[in-house]
């Protein structure tokens, strides 16, 4: 009982300290901003501003090669991450710490769960270094499903209008935000230098097999072959796509609904059982009584 007390009294004194040397907002002061950054539309949770004092102390420290740096901050600005890549492994460094500080009064409590602590931290720190990845196939999916939409609306603008810029332009106020952020960047690269150039740099963003053709159209309308023939081919092979992945995610449906079947069925034969058992236990109990 001693040894309980002294390691939960241990973990909270240690846990203080590195708040107080990391400058740790407290949570009050997390969910204020949190509600702020709302407000103005952004993106944050109330655990990353709170771990950001030790987020921010461990990102000043952290060596990165260079080539590595790049390729993070690439994949970073692609997921639509304002964020430096240090910040990011800092972020899942710190994230890891909050199950691995655990060990310490598990240490004289229960010693032989240390290692099985310290094993699901460095577990939870590469699923957060790999959430990058993650996002990008979430957003590279959504701006897929999206695709045909544009084929098919650049095939029926080409009738009255060859001029990309301004079909762009006027395809992303209606677009999707994945879709749209992307055209908006290209847009206003495409207004500011080349536009083969800015078109390229929009297939290599996105890396989709799907987007390299709709870029090769568009390369080919800024050389001033509109090629409608492309264009309605392109738009019947992606209409077989996406009819694919609808039956895909139709076939999926049954699945979900037999486990359910399957779990619905397991608790009423538990019930059962556990009736069953509690008679027999009691007819025992009368006939040894």
């Amino acid at each position: 009982m001693i040894k309980i007390i002294v390691g939960v009294l241990f973990g909270i004194a240690f846990y203080f300290i590195l708040a107080d040397a990391f400058k740790v907002p407290y949570m009050r002061t997390s969910k204020a901003i949190t509600n702020l950054a709302k407000q103005h539309q952004e993106k944050t949770s109330s655990i990353d501003v709170w771990l950001g004092g030790f987020a921010g102390a461990i990102a000043k420290r952290i060596p990165m090669n260079e080539f590595k740096r790049i390729e993070l901050e690439t994949d970073l600005r692609t997921a639509q991450m304002n964020i430096t890549p240090e910040m990011f492994k800092a972020n899942a460094i710190v994230k890891a710490l909050i199950i691995g500080v655990f060990a310490v009064p598990l240490y004289f409590i229960f010693p032989i769960l240390c290692p099985v602590v310290i094993f699901l931290a460095f577990v939870l720190y590469r699923i957060n270094m790999k959430s990058v990845g993650g996002k990008i196939k979430e957003k590279r999916a959504k701006i897929e499903y999206e695709l045909p939409r544009l084929v098919a609306n650049v095939e029926k603008t080409l009738k009255h209008e060859r001029s990309l810029l301004s079909i762009l332009t006027e395809y992303s106020r209606n677009a999707g935000p994945e879709l749209k952020h992307e055209l908006d960047i290209t847009i206003a690269d495409m207004n500011s230098g080349n536009q083969e150039a800015a078109i390229t740099r929009l297939e290599a963003r996105v890396g989709s097999s799907m987007m390299s053709d709709v870029c090769r159209g568009f390369i080919g309308m800024i050389r001033g072959d509109s090629n409608p023939v492309y264009w309605s081919s392109l738009a019947m092979k992606f209409s077989d796509i996406h009819r694919q992945r609808l039956r895909l995610e139709a076939q999926k449906i049954p699945r979900k609904v037999k486990k359910l079947s399957m779990s619905l069925l397991f608790c009423f034969m538990l019930i059962y059982v556990v009736v069953i058992i509690a008679q027999i236990m009691g007819s025992v109990g009368v006939l040894f009584g």
